[in-house]
């Protein structure tokens, strides 16, 4: 396919001039599967520009072509060089899936990242780069179309492809949209309120794609919820431990507490030990059914310093306390 006239191969990547090896890569990327036979079988305009885009992809990816190329112009390849296309026509057919054809290609040019696979840009917002597509690695590999088995027969494919998303604490409980970009596609996702660890969405037709057939799978997103500083989840309830002081234990009263809802004030009975627990009906993790409960842990917040009042007090407690502490200990504990 050695060309007669100029071409601006810069044009037909539809790159800058000053365009990095990476950039090149991108866009030869997104071209050839845009044109590329199996996508548009029969179509010899499709094939024509395909090829074109190929003998760009080969010049501006060796550093040596391309070079001369922008030294010397359309006569860059009697500088030196071999006629430009060397190499690009092939036979589609001896290849598996459009992975395994990018991947040929890519090396035989010498062009950087010859042996990463696939098209896309991975999974921006907490994407997990180690989930897997069916035939190739994800992200990445949009294309991966059926293997051949023994005999050259094409076998069948599952389409399907699954990934791992962060999602934090309040994304998780009060649900929201991701943008996310899929194979150079851009899809909004969204997460239902009240989602758990381990949940699982289905996104219809954000797979992979089987060259020549149109078909596509289904996209499985495992959501991962990150952990609060503050909240647990335990079932449908939502946990956490409510710092209180001595006299608050002791006395009672109201206290106000931070709901997932907002302020809230609960009351604390007169004598209540720490280590019980407050429950705030309906107030906790959403579900089907409704809201869980929240339940608020007491727990006693020792101060870390003592003012000269409070130890005046604490001797008059001292001095008027009627209970020993440990009057039944001392029974048990006699061997």
């Amino acid at each position: 396919m050695a060309g007669t006239g100029y071409r601006d191969y810069f044009k037909v990547l539809g790159v800058d001039r000053g365009a990095d090896a990476d950039t090149i890569k991108r866009a030869f990327r997104k071209l050839a599967r845009e044109y590329h036979p199996d996508v548009n079988p029969g179509d010899a305009t499709a094939e024509a520009k395909f090829k074109e885009v190929s003998e760009a992809y080969e010049v501006l990816s060796d550093p040596d072509k391309r070079r001369r190329y922008e030294q010397f112009g359309q006569y860059w390849n009697q500088a030196g060089g071999g006629a430009p296309g060397a190499g690009v026509d092939v036979d589609f057919g001896r290849y598996g899936n459009f992975d395994d054809f990018i991947n040929d290609l890519l090396g035989r040019f010498g062009g950087p990242g010859a042996a990463s696979g696939g098209f896309g840009g991975g999974f921006p917002g907490g994407f997990s780069s180690g989930a897997g597509f069916p035939g190739g690695p994800f992200p990445g590999g949009g294309f991966a179309g059926a293997g051949r088995g023994a005999a050259g027969q094409r076998q069948p494919v599952n389409l399907d492809a699954e990934a791992t998303v962060k999602v934090s604490f309040q994304e998780a409980f009060r649900g929201g949209e991701r943008t996310l970009s899929v194979n150079d596609e851009r899809v909004q996702v969204r997460i239902p309120a009240g989602v758990k660890n381990g949940s699982r969405l289905r996104l219809k037709g954000k797979g992979n794609l089987q060259p020549g057939t149109g078909r596509r799978g289904d996209l499985y997103l495992n959501l991962e919820v990150q952990p609060h500083e503050i909240w647990r989840l335990e079932g449908e309830q939502l946990r956490a431990e409510l710092p209180v002081s001595l006299d608050e234990l002791a006395l009672g009263g109201s206290v106000t507490v931070m709901t997932p809802d907002g302020e809230a004030d609960v009351n604390i009975p007169a004598g209540t030990p720490p280590g019980r627990s407050l429950r705030l009906k309906g107030k906790g993790w959403p579900a089907r059914s409704g809201r869980g409960d929240l339940l608020l842990t007491l727990s006693l917040q020792w101060p870390e310093a003592w003012s000269e009042r409070e130890k005046e007090l604490l001797a008059q407690l001292k001095q008027a306390r009627v209970n020993d502490p440990r009057r039944s200990w001392l029974q048990s504990a006699r061997l």
